[in-house]
């Protein structure tokens, strides 16, 4: 009788060994399919296409730079016309905008973002305070997705119906469908304020001069309920993914198998249905990083994170060409890139996906 509900080959291991496994004489990656080099070129022509957006959106916007730093209520109200028309010739705003877009090109070309308008720093300095630190609540926030959505997405497939399930699949169904500015706020409010469990905003404490495990112990309380809303936010859709998959793969015969076998429930329900049922959720990862790219702006907002979602909204208030295009480029880099990884790893991963 275990003949008949004996898994192919690899009874031995995960059923995933005999998946996703290439046959011996199969072509490597970059061999097969889709040859590596259109995926380079498709990520290349991308780039150039958010580059040229990115040049083109900011001026499609109500206003302009000029109008915003001379508005009377601003601190710098100018009702000197002559002093208006001088500063748009010094930032070339009354250049063609097929001028424009040329320096703008070639001040890439040489790692030039320009210079405010607002505060007349480099662009490239003050994004460079502030690409860590999103980087840093991104990249946490990531890792505390993946070890909230995978484990309990495995163990809600699994118990499919039971008590555990219901519960789970209420809980991130109910979180999914609130938007991340209010639960943030929320939980601002709640745990902050109220509780005063957490600092009200910023990376750290202000003029301190904390060192080693002390400094990082700083940076980590004040990142802890930012990175935490993210995380959960996007652990939604990983735990829904992989609840669906684990669920496809209940009565698949290599569990069948290992139960006739005599392996424990733990090997079955991780090694065997889990790790055969992650290949989708590799590529909700993917997503959900470049997802929170969007949600991070809100994040930081809500917490006074010192990032470039609060800087990229500052910039916006003030239409400040430079800082809205070097704030812009690095977060569609950042999602396209990401992307890219999770292409050519998930053609790694399966190669039945390669076309």
């Amino acid at each position: 009788m275990s003949q008949l509900v004996e898994p192919a080959p690899a009874a031995t291991g995960p059923a995933s060994d005999v998946l996703l496994a290439e046959p011996a004489d199969a072509p490597t990656l970059f061999r097969k399919g889709r040859r590596w080099w259109a995926t380079i070129a498709g990520y290349v022509a991308t780039v150039f296409a958010l580059v040229t957006f990115n040049f083109g959106i900011p001026r499609l916007m109500p206003g302009d730079p000029i109008e915003a730093l001379t508005a009377f209520g601003s601190p710098t109200y100018v009702l000197d016309d002559t002093t208006r028309a001088s500063l748009n010739e010094y930032y070339d705003l009354d250049a063609p905008l097929v001028r424009q877009y040329g320096d703008y090109l070639s001040g890439l070309l040489r790692g030039d973002l320009g210079v405010s308008i607002y505060n007349n720093r480099p662009v490239s300095t003050d994004l460079g305070g502030r690409v860590g630190w999103s980087l840093l609540l991104i990249g946490t926030g990531t890792v505390i997705s993946v070890l909230i959505g995978i484990p309990l997405g495995v163990q809600s497939g699994w118990r499919r119906g039971k008590r555990v399930d219901r519960g789970l699949l209420a809980f991130f169904l109910a979180y999914q469908n609130l938007p991340i500015f209010v639960l943030g706020s929320a939980a601002f409010v709640v745990l902050t304020v109220k509780l005063g469990l957490f600092p009200y905003g910023g990376g750290s404490h202000p003029f301190n001069d904390y060192t080693g495990l002390a400094k990082l112990l700083d940076v980590g309380r004040h990142l802890a309920l930012p990175a935490t809303m993210l995380g959960l936010d996007a652990a939604t859709y990983q735990y829904l993914v992989m609840r669906s998959s684990v669920v496809g793969e209940l009565g698949s015969d290599y569990l069948l198998g290992g139960r006739a076998k005599g392996l424990r429930e733990r090997r079955l329900k991780y090694a065997y249905a889990g790790r055969n049922a992650l290949l989708p959720v590799v590529s909700v990862i993917g997503l959900q990083f470049s997802l929170a790219v969007t949600s991070v702006v809100f994040i930081e907002q809500i917490f006074a994170y010192p990032g470039l979602g609060s800087y990229m909204l500052q910039s916006v208030a003030v239409r400040d060409y430079p800082a809205m295009q070097g704030a812009f480029l690095i977060l569609t880099l950042t999602v396209v890139t990401v992307n890219l990884v999770v292409d050519l790893l998930y053609r790694r991963l399966d190669p039945r996906t390669v076309a």
